[in-house]
C-alpha cells in the first residue's frame, strides 16, 4: 500500500535554548564532580524526558530545600528562585548551584535596580509560574504587583501611579504582552519598561519561526511539556497565525492520527525546553505512515551559549 504523501515543514529554531542547555549542563557536571546524588530544587527545565535521564544519572528532584540533605549539593532550576531559597542555602551551609538563565537574572536586577531608585514594580506574568515566583521574590511582598492580561491592568492598585516600572517573564507570547504593555502605558503614562524587551531571544525566534510556518500548514504540533510556559505560547500562536489545527504533544505516542486524516502538510516544532530526539521520534512517526517530504522554515540563527558557574569548572 503506498503512503500518501506529505510536506513537513520542520520550525528553525526550534527546541533547546541557550538557557536551558547549560541548565543541564550544570546538572551533569555537578554529577560528574561530586557524584550522586545531587538535588535539583524544582523540575531543571520543564520536560519529563530529560528529567527522567537526569535522574537515572543520579540527580534527585524536590520542590523544596526543606527536603535536601545539609551534605549534597543542591542545584536551582533555570526558572530561578526567589531570594529567600540562595539565603536558606547559605545559612545551612549547603554547596549550591544557581542554574537559573542569565537572561531570567537579568530581569531579577533589573527588578531590584528599579526598586532602589524608588519604583514599584508590575510584572506581566503568568501566576504560580516558577519563573514569575522567583522574579517577585527579588524583592520584598507588595513591591511587585503581578497582571496577567489587559484587564488585570485596570485593576490593579499601586501606590504611586508615577513610580513604576514594569517587567515580564521571559516565555510569554509576543503579540499577548504587547496588548498588557500598552494597557499599562495607557493608564500610567508614565511607567519604565525594560531597555531591551525582557521576553527573551529563544521564545522570540521560536514564536517568528511558528508564525511563518502557520500559515502553510494544515496541522501543526508542538513538540514539549504541558507545564512549559513557551510550548503553550507557541501552540496559541500557530493557531492564531491561521493554523485549525495546532496541539502540544510531549512524545510521538501522544498524536491524535484520527484528527490529522487527509492533511497533505504538517507544521513541527518545539518548545525551549523540549530536546532533538523527542521531535526526530515525531517526525519518525510520520515517516511511517506517509510519504514524508522535510521542508525547513528558518526565520533566525541562533548562536547564543552562556558559560556554566564557576565552581563547576573548578576541579573537586
Amino acid at each position: 500500500m503506498t503512503k500518501p504523501p506529505l510536506t513537513l515543514y520542520l520550525a528553525a529554531p526550534r527546541g533547546f535554548c541557550a538557557g536551558v542547555d547549560r541548565a543541564i549542563k550544570i546538572v551533569e557536571m555537578a554529577l560528574g564532580k561530586w557524584g550522586a546524588p545531587v538535588y535539583v530544587r524544582h523540575e531543571i527545565v520543564h520536560n519529563k524526558y530529560v528529567v527522567d535521564d537526569l535522574r537515572a544519572k543520579g540527580a534527585v528532584f524536590v520542590e523544596e530545600l526543606d527536603e535536601c540533605p545539609d551534605d549534597r549539593p543542591v542545584i536551582f532550576s533555570a526558572h530561578g528562585v526567589p531570594k529567600s531559597v540562595p539565603a536558606e542555602a547559605a545559612s545551612r551551609e549547603m554547596v549550591y548551584v544557581d542554574a537559573t538563565c542569565p537572561l531570567v537574572s537579568k530581569v531579577h536586577i533589573e527588578a531590584e535596580r528599579h526598586a532602589a531608585n524608588g519604583l514599584q514594580i508590575i510584572m506581566i506574568g503568568h501566576a504560580g509560574h516558577p519563573e514569575t515566583v522567583g522574579t517577585m521574590g527579588q524583592l520584598p511582598d507588595g513591591d511587585v504587583l503581578l497582571v496577567e492580561t489587559p484587564e488585570d491592568v485596570a485593576h490593579v492598585e499601586v501606590r504611586d501611579p508615577a513610580r513604576l516600572a514594569f517587567v515580564t517573564q521571559t516565555t510569554l507570547s509576543v503579540d499577548d504582552t504587547a496588548d498588557i504593555v500598552t494597557a499599562l502605558q495607557t493608564r500610567f503614562p508614565d511607567i519604565t519598561g525594560p531597555h531591551k524587551e525582557d521576553i527573551c531571544y529563544a521564545t522570540t525566534n521560536r514564536q517568528e519561526a511558528v508564525k511563518a510556518m502557520a500559515e502553510k500548514a494544515d496541522a501543526m504540533l508542538v513538540v514539549g511539556a504541558p507545564n512549559s510556559s513557551n510550548s503553550k505560547r507557541l501552540v496559541e500562536v500557530g493557531a492564531r497565525a491561521g493554523c485549525s489545527y495546532s496541539q502540544l504533544v510531549q512524545r510521538a505516542a501522544d498524536i491524535d492520527w484520527r484528527a490529522l486524516d487527509g492533511i497533505t502538510t504538517m507544521g513541527i516544532t518545539a518548545g525551549a525546553s523540549a530536546p532533538e530526539v523527542l521531535i526526530n521520534e515525531v517526525i519518525d512517526a510520520f515517516r511511517d505512515r506517509y510519504d514524508v517530504t522535510v521542508e525547513q522554515v528558518e526565520t533566525a540563527q541562533e548562536n547564543v551559549e552562556f558559560k556554566v558557574p564557576r565552581v563547576l569548572r573548578e576541579p573537586a
